[in-house]
């Protein structure tokens, strides 16, 4: 089987057992693919942590979930040095970071110093603990959610934090045939009819050889003027818009230019195309720029969200 037949097929098997929640499917593939990590915001019971799990069911991988709460300490997250008195030596003992998908469940629900400790493995991809560090698998995907309807009793994550992340995805509940749908699969689960992931696993080897494939994927200089300049409009708005200028206080990073790069081509692989269009980066751009660009107080006051911003960056900034 093909590298992109095998991604397909996984694609297709997502598909059946996650209804509804097709843009959660495809960004969940582009981080894979694009070797990044999310941050999913919805409210409970849209699939969020079934879609991460059905993922390492169709690959050659691993999972843990881990559900962050207000008690929980960095030690839970990346493990610890155990004593072991029959020889008077420290063991080290790895946490749930070890893990090929790593689902972090509420990740606003942790104090800081337990998120530091994550996004410093997502970043790092390595674990210190005393004087030593350990590596973390080479596939290594990191899904953090957000409930965004009940905030008492969270610690947002600063912007510095949320720049670590390849997406920022919002879902949003599903239509009325799709939860008809959704009645029929838990239907059929309950008796014992869950769809039957596809019949050779995604191995390790082959997501390695298509984030190749995506690198090697041909982008026009037009193109990459165009995600330039979508970023340089952010953190220069004035000199495009005067409206823009009064929404945004700070513009992306240069992660967010890497992150544009990485996901429109990740996109345009996945759509079967061998060449990466301005259509490709504006199909990603609003998850990749929503949680990296700070808003000003007076687009805040006015109700001005980020969908909208980058609504209008796009319509200022021409495609060379």
């Amino acid at each position: 089987m093909s590298h992109r037949a095998a991604i397909n097929a996984l694609r297709d098997y997502l598909a059946t057992v996650i209804i509804g929640q097709q843009h959660l499917i495809e960004r969940l593939l582009i981080a894979l693919l694009a070797d990044g990590h999310l941050l999913v915001e919805g409210a409970p019971g849209l699939a969020k942590t079934k879609a991460i799990k059905m993922l390492a069911h169709g690959l050659e991988a691993n999972f843990h979930r881990i559900q962050f709460t207000p008690d929980l300490l960095p030690a839970d997250v990346t493990g610890t040095d155990i004593y072991r008195p029959e020889n008077g030596t420290f063991q080290f003992q790895q946490g749930p970071i070890f893990h090929n998908l790593v689902l972090a469940d509420e990740i606003n629900r942790a104090p800081a110093k337990v998120q530091s400790a994550l996004l410093e493995a997502m970043a790092e991809r390595q674990v210190s603990v005393g004087k030593q560090t350990y590596s973390l698998p080479e596939l290594f995907l990191v899904m953090a959610t957000q409930n965004p309807i009940e905030q008492e009793g969270t610690y947002p994550l600063p912007e510095a934090q949320l720049d670590r992340f390849l997406l920022h995805v919002l879902i949003d509940y599903p239509d009325a045939a799709a939860e008809r749908q959704i009645l029929q699969l838990v239907r059929g689960e309950a008796k014992s009819h869950t769809p039957a992931p596809p019949s050779e696993p995604v191995s390790q080897a082959t997501i390695f050889a298509v984030r190749q494939e995506i690198l090697d994927l041909h982008m026009a200089d037009s193109v990459i003027e165009y995600i330039v300049q979508l970023i340089q409009a952010s953190r220069h708005p004035g000199q495009y818009d005067q409206q823009l200028a009064g929404w945004i206080e700070y513009g992306a990073s240069p992660r967010g230019t890497i992150a544009l790069d990485r996901c429109a081509r990740t996109y345009a692989w996945l759509q079967g195309k061998d060449f990466v269009s301005p259509d490709d980066v504006q199909a990603v751009v609003h998850d990749v720029l929503r949680h990296r660009l700070l808003l000003s107080f007076e687009a805040e006051a006015e109700g001005i969200r980020p969908q909208q911003v980058i609504d209008t960056l796009i319509s200022v900034v021409p495609i060379a």
